[in-house]
């Protein structure tokens, strides 16, 4: 693959003027990839004129013609599925097992928010149940809110960019996309296929920038909505600094996995394996804390730690290895002072944990304290912490004693203890005999507390990106 260039596209153009570059390095060699050619403040200004400007161009296109469009985009994909799948690998150093699952993911929401633009409907409300209204009735129509600004993360770099540009746009509005550093050469490339598709060029605004860039987007009054994917801690600046927009924040979380005295070990284990350690830890919805059924402990220790040791950590763009590693050393270094805390604190560490620049062997802790932050933060990285409990309602009351409630997981067998649990946990989702990292992309997603406001999933995004618009025929006075 080529050195990779991450752009600006702003007016139709892309911009490769000197306002300040960054390399871009791959996490697991550590070796040079490319260059990010940063927006200044000044782009970021046009950028927001034109989407201000483009914005009622972008609502008169045709339900069908954005369908249309989005369903061409879906295609590319289809035909570019490889070329991307090794790109976020390069970029990322998540594995190829998990990124050509997530450009599948990618394709299936794009193809999802092509349906869901040929179903922006309303209603019609009769005003003759008012005594006042008796001649009157009332018609509703989803209008776009006009400019949508989407800020996405690096941990699924293509398919949370698929989750806010594909309802937007199926919506009507224009967009305007800032895109995580680390992962700026994906976005660059995503945008190139959305114009080759036929997406019109005011259409959609490409800004690469950092903290800064993200600032002034969100504070100006040309932006409509804020859909932003991230930390707590940039979700709540941005609340405060939006102003009277809306705001759609999906944020962090540390996910709590229930596995009762029922349960099915094997199943239990296997999967949160598989989901406390896939893309290094780095999701919001992975596997980080499991409550444990005293009665089964050890059974389920020892079948755990066997299924861990049996990932294979090695080059992400091997389609053997099952982790890569994280997205910088920086990043690797916060989560091995993390867990030599929790040892610090009484935690024993039974498999892992070990870092080699920015990898690290996923690591098992055992018994953590509750004020140890692998157990009350969001980690991200690849560790996960068994917590013994006796009684459910003392597992429930520990997975819900946290700032954040995303989704949750129960492995059962008895109907009751899956009702219970689902009704009493304190999360958005809950997974019956599943982790809490699970997620199919046409569902509602989002949680509660510092975990988010609103809902993601084409459907929902469109709600949030849409408004109600009313019209009384006639009103009889």
């Amino acid at each position: 693959m080529s050195e990779l260039k991450a752009l600006s596209y702003i007016n139709g153009e892309w911009l490769d003027a000197n306002h300040g570059k960054e390399d871009i390095i791959n996490p697991y060699s550590g070796e040079m990839i490319g260059t990010s050619y940063l927006a200044s403040s000044e782009d970021i200004e046009q950028a927001l004129s034109i989407a201000q400007q483009a914005k009622k161009q972008i609502a008169a296109i045709s339900a069908l013609e954005r369908s249309t469009l989005l369903t061409k985009a879906a295609v590319l994909l289809e035909e570019q599925k490889e070329h991307f799948a090794k790109l976020i690998s390069l970029e990322l150093g998540k594995p190829l097992k998990n990124t050509r699952d997530e450009v599948s993911r990618s394709i299936e929401t794009l193809a999802q928010s092509a349906e869901e633009a040929n179903r922006l409907i309303g209603e019609t409300i009769p005003g003759n149940v008012s005594s006042r209204g008796q001649r009157a009735m009332a018609m509703t129509f989803k209008v776009p809110v006009g400019v949508v600004l989407a800020i996405t993360p690096f941990n699924a770099p293509l398919n949370l960019i698929c989750h806010k540009i594909g309802p937007a746009f199926a919506a009507g509005n224009a967009i305007i996309l800032k895109p995580a550093p680390q992962t700026s050469a994906v976005a660059t490339a995503f945008v190139k296929l959305l114009l080759e598709a036929g997406f019109p060029e005011k259409s959609l605004q490409l800004v690469i920038g950092g903290v800064d860039a993200g600032r002034q987007l969100v504070m100006d009054e040309r932006t409509n909505l804020v859909s932003f994917t991230g930390g707590a801690v940039g979700g709540e600046h941005i609340s405060n600094s939006a102003g009277l927009k809306k705001v759609l924040l999906e944020l962090g979380g540390n996910g709590a996995t229930i596995v009762h005295h029922d349960a099915d070990i094997e199943q239990a284990a296997s999967l949160c394996a598989k989901t406390g350690f896939s893309n290094s830890g780095q999701s919001c919805i992975s596997v980080q804390r499991i409550y444990v059924h005293k009665q089964i402990l050890s059974t389920f220790t020892e079948t755990l730690k066997q299924k861990v040791e049996q990932l294979v950590v090695g080059d992400p763009l091997s389609s053997e290895s099952d982790i890569g590693c994280m997205v910088d050393v920086q990043a690797a270094k916060r989560v091995e002072t993390w867990i030599q805390e929790a040892e610090k604190m009484g935690a024993e560490l039974l498999s892992g944990g070990q870092r080699n620049g920015a990898s690290i062997t996923p690591a098992i802790l055992l018994n953590p304290p509750k004020q140890a932050k692998v157990v009350c933060e969001e980690v991200f990285g690849p560790v996960v912490s068994i917590l013994p409990y006796e009684e459910l309602d003392e597992a429930i009351k520990e997975a819900n004693d946290s700032r954040y409630g995303l989704q949750a997981g129960v492995f059962t067998n008895q109907l009751d203890v899956a009702l219970h649990a689902a009704k009493e946990l304190e999360t958005g989702g809950v997974v019956i005999n599943g982790t809490s990292n699970f997620r199919l992309d046409h569902w509602p997603y989002g949680g509660i507390k510092r975990s988010g406001i609103g809902r993601e999933g084409p459907r929902f995004a469109i709600e949030e990106m849409t408004e109600t618009k009313m019209v009384v025929l006639p009103s009889g006075l």
